[in-house]
């Protein structure tokens, strides 16, 4: 067993035991193996070891690399500029980070050139941090139903990065925050939104965001090691 299968298999056992802890099964959180600065033959040994989720922050990293990728469900989790959804709607099966208006406005014009319909889903600010990107969480709804006019877009849930730090007591209401907002959101009962994944949770939070009701975790860390930037 190689060092990422080795680590991938704690990842698995440590959401396992976090899902027991809330009530709800392993197979109830699904993995999204975050690829950032990841090269392809690790990529590939990751799913080789059963990851079937890549999430990947940029678009031109994605383009390089998919081609030397074994074939799985790509996800957009990083800040998506406009002028990059051209190619985010030819590589990703989800887009995770849509935080505004004229980029879902984006994405619809796009996705009608290519006939595709692209499942997303919105990025909250949960943390208050200036430094995060996401809509503000008094701003989603109202963003969230103009989207679901869109013919092309289907939101699916939620997405949030809790607070940058180790105090268990300020990130977990990060997480908390965003599945108060889903059950709002819900009872809106907005035509073409579905609240089914909460997305959050990563490498050093994700055993508290499935606790506080997370159903997709984003881990790259954890799975590969620290990452190493050129």
């Amino acid at each position: 067993m190689n060092q990422i299968q080795e680590n991938l298999r704690r990842v698995q056992e440590r959401i396992a035991r976090a899902a027991e802890r809330a009530g709800r099964t392993p197979e109830s959180v699904e993995l999204v193996a975050v690829t950032k600065t990841v090269p392809p033959e690790q990529i590939n040994q990751a799913i080789q070891a059963g990851v079937t989720i890549i999430g990947e922050n940029r678009v031109q990293e994605a383009r390089q690399k998919k081609p030397e990728v074994l074939p799985v469900t790509w996800h957009m989790i990083g800040v998506l500029q406009t002028n990059k959804v051209k190619y985010a709607v030819q590589l990703f099966e989800m887009i995770q980070s849509v935080d505004r208006m004229p980029l879902a406005l984006e994405i619809e014009k796009r996705c009608a050139r290519e006939n595709k319909v692209m499942p997303i889903l919105v990025e909250v600010n949960t943390s208050g941090e200036t430094s995060k990107s996401g809509c503000l969480p008094e701003e989603a709804p109202e963003l969230i139903a103009q989207i679901a006019e869109l013919k092309y877009l289907k939101i699916q849930g939620l997405m949030t990065v809790g607070l940058f730090s180790d105090d268990e007591k300020l990130v977990r209401p990060c997480f908390a925050r965003l599945r108060n907002l889903a059950e709002k959101i819900r009872a809106m009962h907005l035509n073409n939104v579905r609240m089914d994944i909460l997305s959050m949770g990563m490498s050093s939070d994700f055993e508290w965001a499935i606790e506080e009701g997370s159903t997709m975790v984003r881990i790259g860390t954890a799975i590969f090691g620290p990452r190493h930037y050129t």
